[in-house]
């Protein structure tokens, strides 16, 4: 069986996100998106909150699973088994960042490779941080995320006005 992680803080998750875990089901049998913290950002959204929308937003997919990590991505997939990792690219902005990810993490685990999947061309400008500062100033985020999603962020911001 052909298996894959899928890293990052989705915070939120996407419909960008959502359409390279849909290329990348056409590659591998079983995809795990890895929730990964990073000290160095504050989350939109508590951990448990991440791990419900991702489910939720994947739950057409039985081969997608959801799971967490706060080390090392090529950590978590070496205790897992899985030696590939997926990563979107958008342009050729995302290219060198990633780039240099994905050598910095075979050089930690040489048997550990990372894909690159193109995303679709309309969600080229799709960012989590785009999507969060939409919803923050009040915009329509229904085009860019699940529903599960836009829910939790009207939820959020309009919580976060009361206050």
């Amino acid at each position: 069986m052909k298996r894959a992680i899928y890293p990052g803080s989705f915070d939120p998750i996407t419909n960008g996100h959502l359409n390279i875990v849909e290329r990348a089901l056409d590659v591998f049998d079983r995809v795990t998106i890895v929730i990964s913290t990073n000290p160095q950002k504050e989350s939109l959204f508590p951990l448990p909150d991440c791990v419900q929308m991702i489910s939720e937003a994947t739950e057409q997919w039985p081969q997608v699973d959801v799971d967490h990590n706060e080390g090392l991505t090529v950590d978590y997939a070496r205790r897992n088994g899985i030696q590939t990792a997926i990563r979107g690219l958008r342009a050729v902005t995302d290219f060198e960042h990633e780039f240099s990810m994905a050598l910095t993490n075979r050089s930690l685990w040489g048997d550990f490779d990372t894909v690159f999947l193109m995303t679709r061309t309309d969600y080229m400008y799709l960012s989590s941080s785009v999507v969060r500062q939409v919803a923050q100033l009040g915009g329509d985020v229904s085009q860019f995320v699940p529903k599960c999603v836009e829910r939790k962020l009207r939820e959020k911001f309009i919580a976060n006005k009361l206050n």
